[in-house]
């Protein structure tokens, strides 16, 4: 997909649909879809380096789970991370598991009758959990003679039973048993040798090895991780608890970079919790924003308490990040209830109104509920083309989903497929005003005043500029709507 900003020194070379954002212009086709959030994490179960779609807590449990009693322990983030972006409201995530190189499935080998390993039998996974798995080997108990079964447990709990006939093929129809059932999503197994065409008879003999590699999980783990994530379509990233500043800086350039090549995707990170109960939590807080200082960034300054533990601020960006993906075009994060019972510092007004003024987002304690505060990014100093409006996180998402839905419509209908004629052109301005009037109804832009037309610039009877054959210049008239979030009025008391 080709897109992001254009400049007229700098003509795009690639066919797609560049888009420009300014103060005074803002458009938009066919509402695409919104709420999928990616993520990194550690866990001891699930393929590594790869993205696995979450969208339930039963999905966490199936897909990264250690077991049920002790969920992220040794290190693992993916339960706690991917629990709060589904606690927000995202309605996808797509986790990506991060190992170093010392990760590795848990196995062991099995023996015929004259102790020939002839079986090897491993963890479909890397990481510690397949430690747990134990196996029997056994004469199936209703055709002793004829069948036999390996029996997979995790500690004492039955997983499965695989049987197979014996004989001289003993050892491929093992394998063809556990390799070949749809069911089995714990364990595969690789012939070693034929033997003696036999397979011994074990009780109770747990797989070994296995590592999660999450020790010396590094920087450029999470730099890869950006690499992969690039490849993917989603709106909100987050890190998996990590405050480290090397790693946020380098998700920060990051979205500088694909964000200008068209990728609209919102960061969110946070501190540590020492920052966030520090008695300068204040000043820690927006030396981070002033140093991210980006609308595609959003920085969380005060850690959260749930059902009697406490989160940083880092780990609490994980449930903005859903947040911000769950709700509508039309909302806001500001005022935005949340489950959490507290938070770990309550702010005074006076530090309240620094942190928003520089670029923090914070969660407060109202006396009833836990609410953001106001949905703020990290856009301190505007650059050129922006207006404070740039600082609210609804205002990014929405230009964002426009630019998304626009480039969309373009590639599926208008480029490569329609002639640049007038006829052609007129087309192209006709759905994207039918694209607006759905923002209109839906609360997005104001319902009056809003236009698409040939830019001026480019075309009439004298244009500055002549466009190439293959060129179209839009221009996009529209103004954003906001929530309600200062109400100031005057009580005349008679």
């Amino acid at each position: 997909m080709a897109g992001g900003q254009w400049s007229s020194t700098e003509t795009p070379v690639l066919p797609g649909l560049y888009l420009n954002f300014q103060a005074a212009a803002l458009a938009g086709i066919r509402s695409g879809a919104r709420g999928v959030v990616v993520a990194p994490v550690k866990a001891h179960w699930g393929p590594v380096k790869q993205f696995v779609e979450v969208v339930s807590e039963s999905d966490i449990l199936d897909k990264f789970k250690l077991d049920n009693e002790n969920k992220d322990k040794d290190g693992a983030t993916a339960y706690q991370t991917l629990r709060f972006i589904l606690l927000g409201g995202a309605s996808k995530v797509l986790a990506y598991r991060l190992a170093d190189g010392s990760a590795a499935a848990a196995a062991k080998n099995f023996k015929d009758g004259e102790s020939t390993d002839v079986l090897k039998i491993e963890a479909r996974y890397k990481g510690a959990r397949g430690n747990n798995f134990k196996i029997t080997v056994q004469d199936n108990p209703v055709n002793p003679t004829g069948k036999q079964d390996i029996v997979l447990y995790e500690g004492s709990t039955l997983l499965r039973t695989f049987t197979f006939d014996k004989g001289t093929s003993v050892v491929d129809n093992a394998v063809a048993a556990i390799n070949l059932d749809p069911s089995n999503v714990w364990v595969t197994t690789v012939k070693v040798a034929a033997g003696n065409g036999t397979l011994a008879n074990i009780s109770d003999q747990a797989l070994a090895g296995g590592n999660s590699g999450i020790t010396s999980i590094a920087a450029q783990d999470y730099v890869d991780f950006l690499a992969a994530a690039e490849t993917r379509e989603f709106n909100i990233l987050t890190l998996d608890g990590i405050s480290d500043s090397g790693i946020q800086t380098s998700v920060r350039s990051w979205v500088d970079r694909v964000r200008e090549d068209g990728k609209g995707v919102i960061a969110v990170m946070g501190g540590p919790a020492a920052d966030d109960i520090a008695a300068d939590a204040v000043s820690r807080a927006t030396a981070r924003s002033t140093g991210f200082n980006h609308e595609g960034v959003v920085n969380v300054g005060v850690g959260v308490k749930l059902d009697g533990a406490s989160y940083s601020s880092a780990q609490a960006a994980s449930y903005v990040a859903g947040l911000i993906a769950g709700q509508k075009l039309s909302e806001s994060t500001t005022y935005a209830a949340s489950p959490f019972d507290d938070v770990t510092r309550r702010w005074t007004a006076a530090e309240m109104e620094q942190a928003v003024a520089n670029g923090v987002f914070l969660f407060f304690h109202d006396g009833r509920l836990v609410k953001g505060l106001r949905g703020m990014n990290t856009l301190v100093t505007l650059r050129q083309g922006q207006n404070n409006a740039w600082k609210k996180i609804r205002t990014i998402r929405v230009m964002d989903a426009i630019n998304s839905d626009l480039v969309r419509a373009a590639e599926d209908n208008y480029i490569g497929k329609v002639n640049n004629t007038e006829e052609g052109r007129l087309a192209l301005i006709g759905a994207c005003k039918q694209y607006l009037q759905t923002l209109a109804q839906g609360g997005v832009i104001e319902d009056s005043g809003w236009d698409v037309y040939l830019d001026p610039n480019y075309y009439g009877a004298n244009p500055p500029i002549t466009p190439e054959p293959d060129q179209v210049y839009l221009m996009y008239e529209a103004r954003l709507t906001d929530t309600m979030e200062i109400i100031m009025g005057t009580f005349k008391v008679l």
